[in-house]
C-alpha cells in the first residue's frame, strides 16, 4: 500500500518542480527595457571629440556681491521699540522694518509747529505791509523785506518736513520708522527691541538680493601661470554633490593677500535659484589645454567602477543598452579620453546609470 501512495505524490512533486524551473527561466530571459518613469530620470549624452585638457583644482568661498549689498545705518539716535523682520526674511522696498523712539522727533515736530506759527504771523504782516504800500504809507523796501521774511520761514519749514519725511516720522505713533531702502533678503541683523542707537552704532541690518554672488578663489603661486581673467570655470559645493555651476573669472588681484598668502580671484555667478549661499565653501575646476591634442571623450561622471574595472553604459534604444568595459588613456575631473573602444556619436548614459547597471547585472 505504501508504494501505491508514494508514487503519485512523487509524481506531483516532479511536475510541480519542473513547472517552477520553467517559470524562473522565463523570468531571466525577459529583456530589460527602460520604462517611461525611469527614462525621465536618466540623462543621455553623445560621445564627442574634445581637446585634451588637464584639470586644475582650486578652493574658494562664496560671498555676497558687494555691488548688490545695502547696509543700513540710522541717521537718528534713540531706542528701538519694535522690529518686524527676522534674519533671512525677504523684504520689499519701503516696507517698515522697525521703529525708533527718539527725542529728535519731538524736537523736529516742535520746530515744525513753531515755523507754522511764525509763517502765519509773517503772512499777516505781509498783507498789512502790502496794504500800506498800496496806500503810499509803506515803502517798497518794507514790502520786499516782509516778503523775504515769509520766504525764509517757509523754506525752513520745508527743510524740517523733508527731514521728518526722510526719517519716516509717524506723528500718530511718535516714532521714526525704519523702512527697507531696497528689496532683497536680510542677510545680517544687529537690531532688537530695547536696543540703544547712537552715532557709532554698527549697521542695523544688511540687505542683499542674492541674484548674483561672488566666489573668491585662492590662487597659490604654483597655479599663477594657469589662471587668467575671463577664464571659464566649473564650481561645485559639498551641499550639492555632483552638480556643476558654470562661472567665469572676472578679476584677478594684483597683490597677494597678506594673511592667507594667496592671490584672490573673483568669479561672478548668477544665482537665480538661490542655491548658492554666502559662507559656503567651493571647489573650482579649471581645464587647461595640453597642446591641442583631440581625442574621443566621455563625461567622467558616466564611468562606473565595479569589481576593479571601469564601465560605461552605451544607449542604443530603450531595450538595447550595452555595458562596455573601458580603458581610457587620459582623464581629468570632467572628461575621460580614448584612442579606441568608443566612437564619436555613440550615446552614453550619464545620470542614474548605476541603477541601470545593477538591473542589467541582476
Amino acid at each position: 500500500m505504501k508504494k501505491f501512495i508514494l508514487l503519485p505524490i512523487l509524481g506531483l512533486m516532479l511536475v510541480y518542480g519542473c513547472g517552477k524551473k520553467e517559470e524562473i527561466k522565463a523570468t531571466k530571459d525577459e529583456k530589460f527595457c527602460i520604462d517611461k518613469a525611469l527614462k525621465q530620470k536618466i540623462t543621455i549624452e553623445p560621445i564627442q571629440k574634445r581637446t585634451v585638457t588637464e584639470s586644475i583644482n582650486l578652493t574658494g568661498n562664496i560671498t555676497y556681491n558687494n555691488d548688490h549689498v545695502v547696509q543700513f545705518n540710522s541717521l537718528v539716535e534713540g531706542i528701538i521699540t519694535k522690529t518686524t523682520f527676522s534674519l533671512g526674511d525677504y523684504v520689499k522696498k519701503g516696507q517698515v522694518l522697525a521703529e525708533i523712539k527718539s527725542t529728535e522727533l519731538n524736537s523736529m515736530q516742535s520746530e515744525s509747529r513753531s515755523f507754522q506759527s511764525q509763517i502765519a504771523v509773517a503772512q499777516r504782516n505781509l498783507q498789512a505791509t502790502k496794504s500800506m504800500f498800496d496806500d503810499g504809507i509803506s515803502s517798497q523796501k518794507d514790502l520786499m523785506q516782509a516778503q523775504s521774511e515769509l520766504d525764509v520761514l517757509k523754506s525752513s519749514l520745508e527743510n524740517v518736513k523733508a527731514n521728518l519725511a526722510m526719517f519716516s516720522a509717524s506723528s500718530e505713533r511718535a516714532v521714526f520708522q525704519i523702512k527697507a531702502p531696497t528689496e532683497g533678503y536680510i542677510v545680517a541683523k544687529n537690531i532688537s527691541p530695547g536696543m540703544q542707537i547712537t552715532d557709532g552704532s554698527d549697521p542695523l541690518f544688511t540687505i542683499s538680493d542674492l541674484k548674483e554672488i561672488w566666489v573668491l578663489v585662492n590662487v597659490y603661486t604654483s597655479n599663477l601661470k594657469n589662471v587668467t581673467e575671463n577664464m571659464l570655470v566649473d564650481v561645485t559645493t559639498p551641499a550639492y554633490p555632483g552638480e556643476i555651476f558654470k562661472g567665469k573669472i572676472t578679476k584677478l588681484a594684483k597683490v597677494f593677500d597678506a594673511d592667507e598668502h594667496v592671490l584672490k580671484a573673483r568669479i561672478v555667478m548668477e544665482n537665480k535659484n538661490l542655491k548658492l549661499k554666502p559662507g559656503m565653501t567651493a571647489d573650482i575646476i579649471i581645464d587647461k589645454s595640453l597642446g591641442g591634442e583631440i581625442l574621443v571623450a566621455v563625461p567622467a561622471k558616466a564611468a562606473i567602477f565595479d569589481n576593479n574595472r571601469d564601465y560605461i553604459l552605451i544607449y542604443k534604444d530603450d531595450c538595447t543598452i550595452e555595458t562596455r568595459e573601458i580603458n581610457p588613456i587620459k582623464k581629468n575631473n570632467n572628461w575621460i579620453y580614448f584612442d579606441k573602444g568608443v566612437k564619436e556619436g555613440e550615446m552614453v548614459i550619464t545620470k542614474n546609470h548605476l541603477l541601470i547597471h545593477e538591473r542589467l547585472k541582476n
